[in-house]
């Protein structure tokens, strides 16, 4: 999830850990927790774009990371409070695990996921929730925010932190039905339009939870649909892509190939560019809503230099924000 709700995740689970006897050093520290995992990302300042995307999300992201690092940092804390002696080396290790181990626990949930098992090759994804989700967020902010205004012994401090949780956690179990309801309703539309098929993999658009999209492999295809809870037509509609893996079986033969390959669970499309070749990364979807395009959000660029196949991520280019945002809104209330 994004940096803002796993602040406010790592605050309000320190709260309850210890913040009855803290106050909001709890939800400080708390905070500084949550995003911690995160800092995998500047991997990217010094290895190649391919195994800092290999590395985000495994050892910082696991219960390991959270069973080894939790006791270092709450000895570290325990030091700086030492005069004060307001909570021992345990409980702020205790503190730091869940606001450690919570962190992977959500971004579970999300499409990248994470290798909570590590160092097991295991990749745990739900993906039932967008990585930024104002639903989820917001009212949970709230509340942890106004419990902060209590003193730490009053008991609307903690009534109003458990109710941010109990929030949170219910709209996290509402997109999981959610998910449950539209699978079907893929797997439906896909039956009645006599597509055969070998996976669904559904998840939501961006910042919401009620248009949700559908990648369909289907042996030499591809097939991408979008399904509004509002949706009133029962049909479906899929835009078909081809594979056309035997165009590009010399490159798919490069290991680094292989390494993306492996990264996206095998959910891709290769496409010739005047450069060299487009790597596409089909979980994360489209800019269309369901319109007819082949732009991905996700890609890299693979460009021989020197015989040597080189690999960058493009960033995703937004020409007009606005009229993005408009199409994922009309589609969102509804055919």
């Amino acid at each position: 999830m994004d940096s803002l709700t796993q602040i406010v995740l790592g605050a309000a689970v320190a709260e309850v850990t210890l913040g009855k006897k803290i106050g909001n050093k709890a939800m400080l520290w708390g905070a500084i927790a949550g995003t911690i995992p995160d800092l995998d990302v500047l991997a990217k300042q010094f290895t190649d774009i391919v195994t800092a995307n290999e590395m985000h999300r495994s050892f910082s992201h696991s219960i390991l990371f959270s069973v080894l690092a939790a006791p270092i940092f709450g000895w570290l804390v325990s030091k700086i409070y030492r005069k004060s002696k307001e909570a021992t080396w345990k409980q702020w290790s205790w503190l730091f695990f869940w606001s450690l181990i919570t962190h992977p626990l959500l971004d579970a949930h999300t499409t990248w996921g994470t290798q909570l098992f590590w160092p097991l090759d295991l990749k745990v994804s739900y993906q039932n929730i967008f990585v930024a989700d104002p639903l989820y967020t917001l009212p949970f902010l709230v509340c942890t925010a106004a419990a902060m205004f209590y003193h730490r012994t009053n008991p609307r401090r903690s009534s109003i932190n458990r109710l941010g949780i109990i929030l949170s956690t219910s709209y996290m179990a509402l997109t999981l039905g959610l998910k449950g309801y539209t699978y079907f309703k893929f797997e439906d539309s896909l039956k009645a339009q006599d597509i055969e098929y070998n996976e669904i993999s559904n998840r939501p658009t961006p910042l919401n939870s009620i248009l949700w999209t559908a990648n369909v492999d289907a042996d030499s295809s591809y097939f991408i649909g979008y399904y509004s809870i509002f949706d009133t037509q029962d049909e479906i509609s899929f835009n078909q892509l081809d594979k056309n893996r035997d165009d590009f079986k010399e490159i798919m033969k490069e290991e680094i190939v292989q390494r993306l390959i492996k990264l996206c669970k095998g959910w891709y499309i290769i496409q010739m560019t005047e450069e060299g070749y487009a790597f596409n990364d089909l979980r994360f979807g489209m800019f269309s809503f369901g319109e007819e395009t082949e732009e991905f959000v996700f890609r890299y660029d693979l460009i021989y230099v020197d015989g040597v196949l080189t690999v960058t991520q493009r960033q995703p280019e937004i020409d007009n924000a606005k009229e993005m945002f408009a199409i994922l809104w009309s589609r969102l209330k509804g055919n």
